[in-house]
């Protein structure tokens, strides 16, 4: 049987109640590996419902979501990630009660097709980031804190520079006047993708945390918007 050529289509949208299990289960990924956060403790569906219940316009979270073919051929997956990317706009999705209204449409991104038996895959979600409040005094209600955390099989896929890239777009809309965000330097994917993105290093945290026995140390970053 002759394989059909589909397409991979990427979407960024507003994160609904209804993702909570998707969000959950993709940041217990990254407490789990180690690579992003020196959380330690995971987390539940509740929970993360009851986080994105709590979050008013100015601290949004999106979801990224991937249409992709059950059964994919042989390809690589660096082959597929290295395939150029086309930003496109498209409708605007209903959107949960509790969720902050999107001021922009949502991101369609469209990545050169894979090879596949099959056309048709309903949409997953591959990915999420949010922007936290950094401090409660009043004087920095114009800096965000952020978070991005890609599903473990589509890191290196180009997931997370749409959904920074989003972020930092939707920030700018809101009005923020800068983002900071904290790394590990051993996160040599994750530095390198702020770096692309326009965040500088300000800083070293030296032995910051102490994570399953060992002085971890954290880098601060920055980004004006």
């Amino acid at each position: 049987m002759t394989p059909t050529t589909v397409e991979r289509k990427l979407t960024i949208r507003d994160a609904t109640l209804a993702d909570a299990e998707a969000i959950c289960r993709i940041y217990n990924q990254g407490i789990d590996d180690r690579v992003a956060t020196l959380e330690t403790e995971t987390r539940t569906p509740a929970e993360r419902r009851e986080w994105l219940a709590a979050r008013g316009p100015r601290h949004p979270v999106l979801v990224s979501e991937t249409t992709q073919p059950p059964t994919i051929s042989s390809r690589s997956p660096t082959a597929l990630a290295t395939q150029p990317l086309t930003i496109l706009s498209s409708p605007p999705t209903a959107r949960a009660q509790h969720a902050a209204p999107a001021p922009t449409q949502p991101l369609t991104i469209l990545s050169s097709p894979p090879t596949a038996r099959a056309q048709h895959a309903a949409p997953a979600p591959t990915g999420w980031a949010s922007l936290n409040r950094f401090n409660p005094r009043p004087v920095y209600d114009h800096v965000a804190d952020l978070s991005v955390y890609v599903d473990r099989a589509w890191r290196g896929h180009g997931v997370g520079r749409a959904l920074l890239g989003a972020l930092i777009e939707r920030a700018r809309t809101i009005g923020y006047h800068k983002l900071v965000l904290a790394a590990f330097p051993d996160n040599m994917a994750g530095m390198a993708l702020y770096t692309r993105l326009g965040f500088t290093r300000v800083g070293v945290y030296h032995e910051q945390g102490l994570l399953d026995g060992r002085w971890v140390d954290v880098v601060v970053m920055e980004r004006l918007l």
